[in-house]
């Protein structure tokens, strides 16, 4: 689906003014079976996931990427939601296995070169995800950090060729969790344990308060994001 430039600026100007579950409703009508939601099973992408299956005929599509190093309690999630909600749930896998990884570039790639780590675990695989669909649904809010500032609720996804729609990215950190714990929806324990965006085992860490709320993502590397949306 190609829609037009002044379409979509109509669009994203309509679509600021709407609540996340109206803007989903609204990608999910739009782009029908060629829209898909990516979910690390944080907090932002289980409420997603609870908004599309109340408005969704049928099971939603969802993908996420199986990194292999992803927190127990993240796996525990996964499977939870998919025993339990009406979703169709791809797990993306790397083309290498972790030994293999090792084998080719050292073990433990991610505390030397967490940005090649990040290709070939995350981004490689997102590419796969995204073959096919006209457009994907994300967590991104512009209070999670200056990196996320220019965020809109639809816009042109130009590095993958579609559309991509943040139904959230109005809302702060209450407005979400008043959000999930309304809807009682279940999330990652670890979002309690100072964990706000929780990633990869071994590139994430609890942050302090007061900290940025990236500031556990890649702790010493000057890094706050994988690439995803960059």
């Amino acid at each position: 689906m190609i829609v037009e430039s002044e379409r979509l600026n109509e669009l994203g100007n309509l679509w600021e003014q709407l609540e996340p579950p109206e803007i989903v409703a609204a990608a999910l009508d739009l782009f029908g079976e060629r829209i898909t939601i990516a979910s690390s099973f944080g907090l932002e992408d289980v409420a997603l996931i609870h908004m599309a299956t109340q408005v969704s005929p049928g099971p939603v599509d969802v993908f996420c990427l199986d990194t292999g190093v992803l927190f127990a309690e993240t796996y525990a999630l996964l499977e939870q939601f998919s025993g339990s909600y009406p979703i169709r749930l791809r797990r993306m896998v790397p083309e290498l296995s972790l030994d293999a990884q090792a084998e080719r570039y050292g073990a433990q790639l991610w505390t030397r070169d967490p940005d090649l780590c990040c290709k070939l675990r995350k981004v490689e695989p997102l590419q796969r995800a995204l073959k096919g669909y006209d457009a994907w649904v994300t967590g991104l809010r512009r209070a999670q950090g200056p990196t996320r500032q220019g965020a809109k609720a639809i816009e042109r996804d130009a590095k993958h060729d579609l559309y991509k729609v943040n139904p959230l990215v109005r809302w702060s950190d209450e407005e979400l969790w008043a959000y999930v714990r309304s809807e009682k929806v279940p999330y990652n324990p670890l979002h309690e344990q100072g964990y706000p965006s929780i990633g990869c085992r071994p590139c994430t860490r609890a942050v302090a308060p007061g900290e940025d709320p990236r500031a556990g993502r890649w702790a010493g590397f000057g890094k706050t994001e994988c690439g995803l949306h960059l």
